[in-house]
Parts: structure tokens; C-alpha cells; sequence
């Protein structure tokens, strides 16, 4: 029979680390050290928490569920320098932290792994490193090369900003409750600031209908979004909606160097940065 404490954990996407080996290597990979500010999303019951502790400079701790309030903060009591947010990190504005966080380690519910990655590689310009726990193919998604089934949106967004790599596999033994899928530990080392959106919304729009050219994959997200047909840089970094999209991107991929009806995933993440700059010219 599955308690009311698991089902509640399994619809929060929440496996709580309960092996206190694989810690340690959590805390090597990322290379914590006494100056570090650390944002830890998914604190759970603490175990990982009250073990960065003692290790940085500042700990910021944010959970959504709010009957861990008290377990978590008995679990960090001992420690003057954690801040503890129940909160929702997808709505917590991560920009107003405060030290602002320069790491990122954290076992990631896996509901929103992806959507916690990518906005903190956005919103969170000063992080720099992030170890995170995440669901096997979503860390095999965000370390995909081009043409490889796994590549796609979230590959190339975060490959625009960062070194991505999966740093190991890990064991389901090590969550309670136990779960269904196989986890790794994601690593990400940021090398640049995050693409600008622009670039992020040809990025979604390019990969919006796989099974079709990028060219005609754009013109279609373009229409799917009430526009006349295209996309041109708008105010604020912004866009608006051209009709001749398919076009320039058939011709802005000759001039790349690829076929005009090329696909997104053989794109590498950079040449989304000069597609769009040809695009939206």
C-alpha cells in the first residue's frame, strides 16, 4: 500500500535522497568550497541540505511543499548562514536572492527539472556551476549533440550558455520513495550568458514540429501563434511576425552552409545564434 506521504511525494515529482555516500560525491563534483553561495532547489527533509551546509559561505533552500517546513528548518537550525524559501521555484523570483547564489546543487523534482535548469541558466547569470540530480533522459536530452535523437530544445539552450555533461549514472536505491526511472547526476559550466529571446524563440519554434524542415517548422510555430508568418527582432529583444520567415530561414541555412530544408536537431547550438541574427535582420 502506498502511504499518503509517498503518493503526496510522487505528485511533487519528490524522491528524497536517503544514501549519505553519494553526498560526498555530489559535494566533489561540485567542487563546493567556503566562499560558495549555494542554491539548493527540492530541499525535501534537509539530507542534502544539512550536508552544504557546514561546506559554503551562504545556503539557499527552496521547497514547495510546505508541510516539510518543520523538518526542514529542525534539519538546518544548526546552521547560521541557510535561507529557507517554501516556495515554488518556478514563481520564487530567483534574480531577488540574496547573497546571490554562484552554485547550483541540488537533487531536482523531476517534474520540473528541465523548466528549474533553463530558467536559472537565464535568470541566474552569476551561477556558474550546477551538479544537479535529474531523471536519466532528461540529462541525456540536455548533453545531446546534434543530430542524436535525444537533441532538442532544451540541448541546445543550455549548450548555448554552458559545457554540459552527464557525470554519472545513479542508483535508484538511494531515493525513497524509490523510483521508476533511472537518475544521473547532470553536470553544467557556464561559458557565456543564456541565449537572448530571440534566439530562444526561434530555438521553440524551430523545434516545434520535428517531423518538418526547420524552415516550414518556424513558419507553422508562427502561425500557430496568431501571426501572419514569420518573425522579425522586435523591441526589447523581442519579436514580431513577418510573412516571409520560411524563406530567409531557407536562405539563411544555405548560407550556413547546410540544405534550405534542413532540419533543426542537425543545427549545432551556435549557428541558432546566426540563424536568428538572419532572420530577423
Amino acid at each position: 500500500m502506498v502511504s499518503a506521504r509517498s503518493a503526496r511525494q510522487r505528485e511533487l515529482g519528490q524522491n528524497f535522497l536517503i544514501d549519505r555516500n553519494i553526498l560526498d560525491v555530489i559535494t566533489r563534483l561540485a567542487a563546493v568550497s567556503a566562499t560558495d553561495v549555494v542554491l539548493e532547489i527540492g530541499g525535501g527533509p534537509g539530507v542534502l541540505s544539512a550536508h552544504l551546509a557546514p561546506l559554503v559561505s551562504h545556503l539557499h533552500v527552496v521547497e514547495v511543499d510546505g508541510r516539510l517546513r518543520a523538518r526542514l528548518a529542525a534539519e538546518l537550525a544548526p546552521f547560521d548562514n541557510v535561507t529557507l524559501h517554501i516556495a515554488d521555484a518556478l514563481e520564487l523570483d530567483l534574480a531577488a536572492l540574496s547573497p546571490a547564489p554562484g552554485k547550483l546543487v541540488a537533487n531536482l523534482p523531476y517534474g520540473v527539472a528541465a523548466t528549474v535548469i533553463l530558467r536559472t541558466i537565464q535568470e541566474l547569470p552569476g551561477v556558474s556551476e550546477f551538479v544537479v540530480m535529474v531523471q536519466r533522459e532528461v540529462g541525456e536530452r540536455f548533453a545531446a549533440a546534434p543530430a542524436t535523437p535525444a537533441y532538442g530544445v532544451p540541448s541546445v539552450l543550455a549548450q548555448l550558455a554552458c559545457e554540459v555533461k552527464v557525470l554519472r549514472a545513479v542508483s535508484r536505491s538511494v531515493f525513497r520513495p524509490v523510483p521508476n526511472v533511472d537518475s544521473v547526476l547532470l553536470g553544467l559550466r557556464r561559458v557565456r550568458p543564456g541565449a537572448d529571446p530571440a534566439v530562444t524563440a526561434v530555438v521553440h519554434g524551430a523545434f516545434a514540429h520535428r517531423r518538418k524542415a526547420l524552415a516550414g517548422s518556424l513558419a507553422l510555430a508562427a502561425r500557430d501563434a496568431g501571426a501572419p508568418g514569420g518573425m522579425r527582432s522586435g523591441g526589447a529583444g523581442g519579436l514580431r511576425f513577418t510573412p516571409d520567415v520560411r524563406e530567409r530561414a531557407r536562405e539563411a541555412l544555405v548560407a550556413l552552409g547546410h540544405p534550405a530544408d534542413e532540419r533543426a536537431e542537425r543545427l549545432a547550438p551556435e549557428e541558432f545564434r546566426e540563424l536568428t541574427a538572419r532572420i530577423t535582420a
